[in-house]
């Protein structure tokens, strides 16, 4: 039911605006937040749902001169150089300061809830014709991505280009200096650990990127007879078991920062270095991203001698989780599988397989940010859920 006005008045000397609603509840709103988020004209531009007003033209103490309940969907102001304001109740009510209310627009705004899992994870599955053509599987698909951090697409074309049509099917792929896609196969004098027929352990790809690729894809157009399985981890829930096994361990890891290099030739040449926290945490001491890849840590440590050697007993203590049984999925990609993950989360590996005169297994893999896949999957949610 749409929300209703049951009165409104001005307190604290016109700092403040109470909303008295009709379900009994209220809200209490700052005046400059109401001033800075008027929706006029002259302060709002309505075609780019951007704000015009200046902060510095904002008086930081503005009062009201005058509030009034134009009708139970609507509050008008008046401020005291006379310009005029209007809100309409439901706008007001989703932005309500309470600490309940905004926990429910964080909610609905970035889809936080997340499912941990282990060895006993039942791989999500959905068919590549489905999620490409279909908005309420594209959903699907895209919200258990970003709730459980792996979905199978199955039964792709076994040929390149089929990446390129999912970025095109969510916005666009990010281009890196290993292209926009890249074929992991066996190749003579490899720019990459990824491109031998060795065995690759647990981590994220790169790093060595100041804001590493969020979303990861992996389309498997050949396999191997024997080996190459694929490999995978909750990053999230192993760092949570970190956390309460070993907190010291937790805590070197998460404000340690460990130098990442990248330098070679492939879409152009790039010498590239960076220092990432192999656990990254919010404000909480959550973990919301992992940044692991022994492959490109470089030598360089740039940490007192004397910190060293906790480093490595903490970084061990991790990786073991990360390798333990009870912890890491192991499975089979078949051609014309396409695996979606988050890269910020997932950890994947690969076990070893047989060289040969010819390729015997080849994947073609591509990256999208975040911001790319959050953005459809918003508008893919009020498409299919006929949300405002």
């Amino acid at each position: 039911m749409d929300p209703a006005i049951q009165k409104v008045e001005a307190l604290d000397a016109g700092h403040f605006v109470r909303v008295e609603w009709e379900d009994g509840s209220e809200s209490r709103y700052p005046c400059v937040w109401l001033r800075d988020n008027c929706q006029c004209p002259q302060c709002f531009l309505r075609s780019a749902r951007a704000r015009r007003l200046l902060v510095e033209d904002l008086d930081v103490n503005v009062v009201v001169k005058e509030v009034a309940l134009a009708d139970r969907k609507k509050i008008s102001i008046t401020w005291p150089d006379e310009h005029a304001s209007e809100y309409e109740a439901e706008w007001l009510k989703k932005r309500c300061f309470s600490e309940e209310a905004r926990a429910e627009m964080q909610e609905d705004l970035f889809l936080p809830e997340l499912q941990y899992w282990d060895s006993d994870l039942q791989l999500p599955k959905i068919p590549f014709e489905e999620i490409m053509y279909n908005d309420e599987s594209a959903y699907k698909w895209l919200r258990t991505l970003k709730k459980v951090g792996i979905v199978l697409l199955t039964g792709a074309a076994t040929r390149q280009g089929e990446l390129v049509k999912l970025g095109h099917r969510i916005g666009f792929l990010r281009l890196t200096f290993y292209g926009p896609t890249w074929q992991v196969q066996d190749k003579a004098d490899a720019n990459n650990v990824a491109y031998t027929t060795g065995k690759l352990c647990f981590h994220t790809d790169y790093p060595v990127l100041q804001h590493p690729p969020g979303v990861q894809f992996l389309h498997c157009i050949k396999q191997a007879p024997a080996g190459g399985e694929s490999e995978v981890v909750d990053g999230f829930h192993v760092s949570n078991k970190l956390k309460k096994q070993n907190p010291q361990a937790y805590q070197i890891l998460s404000s340690t920062t460990v130098d990442y290099t990248d330098v070679g030739v492939d879409y152009c040449d790039f010498a590239v270095q960076c220092k990432q926290r192999i656990i990254d945490v919010d404000s909480r001491g959550q973990a919301v991203r992992i940044n692991y890849n022994n492959a490109t840590r470089d030598t360089v440590f740039d940490i007192p001698a004397e910190k060293v050697r906790p480093f490595y007993a903490a970084l061990k203590e991790f990786d073991n989780l990360l390798n333990s049984a009870e912890n890491k999925f192991t499975y089979k990609l078949k051609p014309g599988d396409i695996v979606t993950f988050d890269n910020w989360r997932v950890l994947h590996g690969r076990q070893s397989y047989p060289s040969g005169s010819e390729v015997t297994r080849h994947l073609e893999g591509a990256y999208a940010d975040w911001d790319v896949v959050m953005s459809r999957l918003r508008l893919l949610r009020k498409r299919v859920l006929n949300r405002d």
